[in-house]
């Protein structure tokens, strides 16, 4: 498989029809309160219409009709006018319309508007300034294993360990080109500012295959009983099937820098899936101009590990590989 060749695509889209339209007014966003003191947790999905595993989660949590015990829900399908695009042999055009959704969250970026991006996030701001917790669905552009992002927040990290899964925790501070979703306002704060938070995106598997819906389910469940929404009990009843097996351990892969293309000729010198440790400083893994060309692209220190490496989006400006140190989390 070339570099630019994406996996077989399994996953179906699936048929949000009957609740695509929400109950709050906003188009795809639904909100369930208990009458009962606890936070406002929230679950957001299709931020990219190509990353269904989201879509099938929040459908599956409406339809067993999960409602918090505790607080209250908000469930977010993001980018319903990407999604709607979606073409399982052409899915990469379906990630967003006009710009990626998760760089938008910026104060200025939303009061400019200006594209279909930018107003769905100044839309979706409400719910987004008004939750205390925030579990953002992702997937990914090629296979690899699954990684719980937290930034840089300490009080992320522990949620990351009680939550047991996944195997690997990514620590970074984000991205050049924009501020995601999980890092907006109070999220992106320290834990002395903003100690009740929580926010985490969890990046499921490559986007079409069937395991990445059952990684976005798993995490749905275990943030749900974490925050209280839901007793464990419970969840586990109304939602069978969907807790998966604890990792043995959790691997922490503190980021330490990004690589960013110059332009859309950027290549690695192999077709690297993710999470590879590369033994030795100075090791040549990319070219920014193609094959053998350009300023070449080394490994910063021993035994760096490479995460989410990928060019399927590769244009000037675009994070195409993260460079990370393992620690035990």
């Amino acid at each position: 498989m070339s570099a630019n060749e994406s996996p077989v695509f399994v996953l179906p889209k699936p048929d949000i029809t009957a609740w695509r339209a929400g109950n709050t007014g906003t188009e795809g966003v639904w909100h369930f309160d208990s009458g009962q003191r606890g936070r406002h947790v929230m679950i957001s999905a299709l931020v990219h219409g190509n990353e269904l595993c989201g879509a099938w989660a929040l459908k599956g949590l409406l339809e067993a009709g999960v409602r918090p015990q505790h607080g209250s829900l908000t469930l977010a399908l993001c980018n319903l006018a990407a999604f709607d695009r979606f073409d399982t042999l052409d899915h990469d055009t379906s990630r967003f319309v006009d710009e990626d959704l998760n760089r938008q969250w910026l104060i200025e970026r939303m009061d400019s508007g200006g594209t279909q991006e930018r107003a769905r996030a100044a839309a979706l701001r409400p719910f987004v300034e008004r939750a205390d917790w925030l579990l953002d669905l992702h997937s990914m552009h090629e296979r690899g294993a699954p990684l719980l992002l937290t930034g840089m927040q300490p009080r992320n990290q522990a949620l990351a360990r009680a939550l047991r899964a996944p195997h690997h925790v990514v620590i970074d501070a984000g991205h050049q080109d924009g501020v995601r979703m999980r890092d907006f306002g109070r999220f992106g704060l320290p834990d002395s500012d903003a100690p009740d938070t929580r926010s985490l995106l969890i990046e499921c598997g490559f986007h079409g295959d069937l395991s990445s819906r059952a990684v976005a389910q798993d995490l749905c469940l275990r943030f749900l009983v974490e925050a209280n929404s839901l007793d464990a009990g419970v969840a586990q009843s109304c939602l069978p099937g969907w807790r998966g097996s604890d990792a043995q351990h959790q691997w922490a892969l503190q980021v330490t820098g990004a690589v960013v293309a110059r332009s859309e000729h950027f290549c690695f010198t192999q077709p690297f899936q993710g999470l590879e440790i590369i033994d030795k400083a100075g090791t040549v893994i990319a070219h920014q101009g193609g094959p053998g060309l350009g300023e070449s692209v080394s490994t910063p220190y021993d035994n760096c590990v490479l995460v989410m490496p990928s060019v399927r989006q590769a244009r000037a400006g675009v994070t195409v590989v993260r460079f990370a140190q393992r620690l035990i989390l």
